[in-house]
């Protein structure tokens, strides 16, 4: 039985099967939430707040809660959408803001434009750049340079 999951601030809604993870419905939704590393819970990339609902969600494993810790923007209220299965009703999502490094296809085409939300590390879910700053060509170096460690670091975990 599907259970209806709302999207904040968006003031949305997506129905969500019963014991399927909150990835499965934001992806249909098509939101700033990424699987970098297929779902594996080893990214930030689809960290989400519980703003509601937190009960309904099943249990943190010991992979989620450690990737939580490295999140930088972490709290109390967070969850990995591809881990955090759904169990009940009541549940609000709240998507952080920004966006990640891995969702931007040219990342040489900000070079000089102003970031229009903050760019986001995949890994860690620090700002990178912050929201309104002028991209520079060193930033665009130290954004393709993380975006290269990411890979490799995922690629290292999924041969482990």
């Amino acid at each position: 039985m599907a259970k209806i999951v709302k999207i904040d601030p968006l003031n949305q809604e997506v129905a969500i099967q019963t014991n399927d993870n909150l990835l499965s419905g934001l992806l249909l939704k098509e939101l700033t939430v990424l699987e970098e590393c297929g779902g594996r819970g080893m990214c930030s990339t689809c960290h989400v707040y519980i703003t509601e609902g937190m009960d309904s969600l099943s249990p943190l494993n010991r992979r989620e809660q450690r990737t939580l810790e490295v999140i930088t923007s972490a709290n109390k209220f967070s969850r990995l959408a591809c881990q955090a299965r759904v169990l009940g009703m009541g549940v609000t999502v709240e998507l952080p803001t920004g966006m990640y490094i891995n969702a931007i296809d040219n990342i040489e085409d900000l070079i000089g434009r102003r970031a229009e939300e903050p760019i986001l590390h995949p890994i860690t879910g620090q700002v990178l750049v912050q929201e309104g700053k002028l991209i520079t060509r060193s930033m665009i170096t130290l954004l393709q340079d993380t975006k290269v460690q990411v890979r490799e670091y995922l690629e290292k975990t999924t041969d482990a």
